[in-house]
């Protein structure tokens, strides 16, 4: 597997470590030249400037929810989704993660939205974002995304409609959060085993392991009736994702955060009870199907039923 974050960011990532404190070290995603002020009202926009220079604007996650239909599907880069019939899936219902951009202009026409988390996606597939991403699209994205992307270009951004993904242990310009903390936010929920779920991804989600959880937490945000997970396969992330080839993949820490993955699902998926929305997957070989979530094989390619 090829390394994709520079060796330049890993000597920040560090420096930040060291000189900061775990407290702070999340820094290293803003660092150096990033500044993003938020928008003050639900239709208002914020800036995004970096090294001075206005390159975006930041939208609340209302933009999002506004777009948003009755049904929102969550679409990951699993090696299950080369068994899957998109042309069941409408326009504008699916949210994509990461390699899941693949799928534009091919299996799916117009997206909800593009989520990318890790930093990482950023520096191996820039060129993939280039070709896939259209002007206009909305793009939920974290901080440390919205830096690399300036880093390799800081002129992409003023297209796009962004969404910032803030992460609520370790936000943005403010310090690392203890669990007390987050159980006094009104929007926030943390349970035992430290699972969460914000009610508000506009004031911070909790990230855990996976874009997916990030993703999950604005899907419920647009109070659709039900919402379908497509390559949330969790189970064989060690497999070359359905874009990928043997022997040219980029590496993966899902394997070893499936159990904290699935435990965010499975507070989400009660709190969606809660709302009346259903979670729906349509993963045959998804590790949440041990969990309670059961395949569902409305979208499988004939082909794929028949094997």
């Amino acid at each position: 597997m090829k390394s994709e974050r520079p060796f330049k960011r890993s000597i920040v990532k560090l420096a930040t470590t060291v000189f900061f404190g775990k407290a702070w070290a999340h820094a290293q995603n803003w660092i150096p030249g990033l500044d993003l002020r938020l928008p003050e009202a639900l239709e208002g926009e914020g800036t995004i400037r970096f090294r001075g220079e206005p390159v975006g604007r930041l939208y609340h996650a209302d933009l999002l929810r506004r777009a948003a239909r009755g049904t929102v599907h969550i679409v990951g880069s699993g090696p299950s989704i080369a068994g899957v019939d998109f042309s069941k899936v409408g326009p504008g219902e699916a949210i994509l993660l990461n390699g899941a951009i693949n799928l534009i202009g091919s299996r799916i026409a117009e997206p909800l939205a593009i989520a990318i988390e890790d930093e990482r996606f950023v520096w191996r597939h820039f060129a993939l974002m280039r070709e896939k991403i259209v002007s206009g699209a909305i793009c939920l994205l974290s901080v440390g995304v919205i830096r690399a992307i300036c880093e390799n270009d800081r002129g992409w951004l003023a297209n796009k409609r962004v969404i910032l993904i803030d992460d609520l242990r370790k936000p943005y310009r403010t310090r690392r959060r203890s669990d007390e903390e987050i159980r006094a936010l009104d929007f926030a929920v943390l349970d035992d085993g430290g699972a969460g779920f914000s009610r508000d991804p506009a004031r911070g989600v909790f990230q855990g392991g996976s874009v997916a959880v990030s993703a999950l937490q604005f899907a419920v945000f647009c109070q659709p009736r039900s919402i379908g997970l497509f390559g949330i396969d969790i189970s064989n992330a060690g497999d070359p994702r359905f874009y990928e080839k043997v022997g040219d993949t980029a590496g993966s820490g899902i394997a070893g955060a499936a159990g904290r993955i699935v435990a965010h699902f499975l507070l989400a998926r009660q709190l969606c009870a809660e709302r009346n929305i259903e979670i729906r997957n349509f993963s045959p070989v998804s590790a949440l199907i041990g969990a309670g979530f059961p395949y569902d094989s409305r979208f499988a390619l004939a082909k794929a039923v028949n094997a």
